[in-house]
């Protein structure tokens, strides 16, 4: 087994950051450069959390091998007492010799290879998060039509970012140089590289940690509660609909503009190619409604009109890009809110249910798997959304609450060593005494495991302006992507050395004698800047402590809701005339799709109906007719050439014909709309017969009685007579 788990979890990371990518992002419309550059970063900080474990118990096996190189098991001689025997005492002795034996763990990595992989790891991370991303974040958001152009504006966006690491850098040289007494090396400039990008990622972890810890139980005790989650979802779709109308706003907006410029653009001018390439980013709605009014054969004329240049080109197509992909976005939102709303109003429905058969307002439009087929009944699905639940989610938020409750005293107090007051620590060691590996590694990855859940899925929950936003089934922009590997680059190393410090396997902040992690070796000895590991990452910990009580009290949601940015809190008017509005949004929707599903069922009993019984006779009979039309209305009066040229066949009568059969719709009967004039009610009705009507009165497929249809075939008669006459 000897490198075995650390090459199943090489593996078993790659397709979990391959999922999650998946989940947020379109393989089929992003470019190959955001996909690879996200996907690595994501794999990358993904394998810290996951090799980790196998790191600490591989440390704890060096350090057991340590302890007995220069203190041997040395067993007590003692006497034997009248009542023991010979044979007791030798199990005695032997129980004891086998206490003080090291175990190799199962997971046990051999000497030379976590050094290596560490600095590969962590390196390619730094490279991405500070170098690479940023630079594929402008190109991918650029507006250029070539490879040259998009280049060209990433460098100059970026050159302020970069060059304010080249004056930082730069300036420590020269303090450096100036002061002969500092001997620094290669290696103690690495150190304090190292050290400053982890003291950034510790600011932002601990006010993003701070957040998760209260909000994820929290969240889950909510969504126990019966009704909260509808409420919620209601107000969600009143902010959503609002944005969803803006955004259509702002397409509708740039493709105003996109008509303009390119119906002032002709075929033949230099710029057409850039205005076809900013085409093919539209809707195809708005392709073919351009497409219909274009008229390319004009020339164009530089001396009597204007033409943009290439640079607003270049910021149209930027605008285009953002404004589809935001319209792609709240008009999926918008239906996947729409299908966690009806279902939830579905469970409060079913909730009073006596049958236990959970039961939906409208059928679901995914195919039906086998699990939900043989397993997932609607029983099942009736005693879990209805019953249990609830109080599964009661149960984890209260499992979770504990979890949290044990990182804030553990983060407060990790710094004493003697007593050890964290509680990790505190288990850690108890196993370590008695050599259990494996519930070393699982207590490890499970903490490890919860402390990435608090952050990620506050990086996941973040919404700035609309300029970074993560958002599932694929609607994530390549900005977006890019941003959340960088901010994953930039907070992994520092969770995981933080979390080495709660268990006391940081010699810098626990100073303690130990054997070091590979993991520890690789960021370098924070000796080097004191006043950093004995004061900045020992007492700005304890923040989260502040943090988590203004989460709780939502202090910070009530002052974005003071400052006019619409947030959900229970006590307030206009969160309570957003749910009532969003209420009625949803009412709204539930009525359109029960039109169309009423006019589904009608057409499939119009077809069931009259559609495979009529069908033959139909057919003969439009064969005939047409062919009586043909040779009546046009051998006579009509040349061979012009026939040929101007009448249809029966074959295309026939044909045209069907297809009105097969459109057909029945039509609806109301009392209510008749007249009480016998006159006035027939010619109205006469009058706003379709053709298609009368065409299927002519075959007899309608289901209306077969004296109407001949008393209308006779009126049609006499009219075209008249019509007719008068021509003549």
């Amino acid at each position: 087994m000897s490198g075995a788990a650390l090459g199943i979890e090489i593996v078993v990371v790659f397709f979990l950051a391959l999922f999650l990518l998946h989940r947020y992002a379109d393989f089929r419309k992003q470019q190959r450069m955001v996909l690879f550059g996200t996907l690595l970063a994501w794999y990358l900080c993904f394998l810290i959390v996951f090799i980790l474990p196998l790191d600490i118990s591989t440390t704890i096996y060096k350090q057991c091998k340590i302890d007995h190189e220069e203190h041997p098991a040395v067993l007590p001689v003692t006497p034997l007492l009248s009542n023991q025997t010979a044979g007791n005492s030798t199990m005695a002795t032997a129980t004891k010799s086998v206490l003080k034996v090291c175990y190799k763990p199962w997971s046990y990595i051999p000497d030379g290879i976590m050094p290596v992989f560490w600095r590969v790891v962590y390196w390619t991370s730094q490279c991405l998060t500070w170098l690479l991303l940023p630079f594929m974040q402008s190109y991918a958001r650029s507006g250029g039509f070539s490879i040259t152009g998009k280049i060209k504006t990433a460098l100059i966006e970026n050159a302020i970012y970069y060059g304010t690491y080249l004056l930082i850098f730069g300036s420590l040289l020269i303090y450096v140089a100036v002061h002969p007494q500092w001997h620094l090396s290669w290696y103690e400039l690495q150190t304090i590289g190292i050290t400053a990008a982890n003291t950034w990622g510790l600011f932002l972890l601990v006010l993003l940690l701070g957040y998760g810890l209260v909000e994820i139980p929290r969240s889950y005790w909510n969504a126990s509660r019966r009704g909260h989650l509808l409420i919620k979802t209601y107000f969600k779709a009143a902010k959503l609909m609002t944005e969803k109308a803006d955004a259509q706003e702002n397409l509708e907006d740039v493709m105003e503009e996109v008509r303009k410029v390119q119906e002032s653009i002709k075929y033949n001018h230099p710029l057409r190619k850039y205005i076809d390439t900013v085409l093919r980013k539209c809707p195809v709605d708005y392709q073919e409604k351009m497409g219909r009014n274009m008229d390319d054969y004009e020339d164009f004329d530089d001396k009597q009109n204007t033409y943009p240049s290439e640079k607003s080109l270049v910021k149209l197509h930027k605008q285009v890009i953002y404004a589809v992909q935001r319209h792609n976005r709240t008009r999926v939102q918008w239906l996947i809110l729409l299908q966690q709303a009806m279902h939830l109003e579905d469970v409060a429905k079913n909730e009073t249910s006596s049958a236990h058969q959970f039961v939906r307002s409208f059928p679901s439009t995914e195919p039906t798997s086998w699990l939900s087929r043989y397993f997932y009944t609607p029983t099942v699905e009736w005693y879990w959304e209805c019953l249990l639940r609830h109080w599964f989610y009661r149960l984890l938020a209260v499992v979770l609450s504990l979890f949290s409750v044990a990182v804030v005293w553990s983060e407060c107090t990790f710094f004493s060593t003697r007593p050890v007051l964290s509680l990790f620590a505190v288990f850690i060691q108890l196993a370590e005494r008695d050599y259990n590996y494996l519930y070393i590694e699982m207590a490890c990855f499970i903490t490890i495991f919860f402390l990435c859940t608090c952050v990620y899925s506050t990086v996941f929950r973040i919404r700035v302006f609309n300029y970074y936003y993560l958002a599932s089934h694929h609607q994530t922009d390549a900005y977006s992507l890019q941003f959340s590997g960088m901010l994953f680059c930039r907070l992994t190393p520092p969770l995981c050395l933080n979390f080495l410090g709660l268990i006391h396997m940081d010699s810098a902040i626990s100073h303690q004698l130990k054997e070091q992690t590979a993991y520890t070796s690789i960021m370098g000895s924070m000796r080097v800047l004191s006043f950093i590991a004995n004061g900045f990452y020992i007492y700005y910990p304890m923040l989260i402590l502040l943090l988590c009580i203004a989460t709780y009290f939502s202090l910070g949601t009530r002052c974005l809701n003071l400052l006019g940015f619409q947030q959900f809190v229970g006590d307030n008017e206009m969160t309570s005339d957003l749910i009532d509005e969003g209420k009625e949004l949803i009412r709204r929707e539930k009525r359109k799709l029960q039109r169309i599903e009423d006019g589904e069922n009608r057409r499939r009993e119009w077809k069931e109906r009259y559609g495979n019984t009529r069908e033959d006779t139909a057919r003969n009979r439009i064969r005939n007719e047409a062919a009586e039309m043909t040779e009546t209305n046009y051998s006579d009066t009509v040349p061979n050439t012009r026939q040929a040229k101007y009448s249809r066949t029966g074959r295309g009568t026939e044909r045209d014909s069907i297809e009105l059969l097969q459109d057909a719709e029945p039509l609806d009967f109301n009392a209510e709309t008749l007249s009480d004039d016998p006159l006035e009610a027939g010619s109205t009705s006469m009058l706003t017969v379709p053709l298609h009507v009368a065409d299927m009165y002519q075959a007899g497929t309608c289901p209306c009685p077969r004296h109407g249809a001949e008393s209308l075939m006779t009126f049609e008669r006499s009219r075209q007579g008249k019509s007719k006459e008068q021509e003549s």
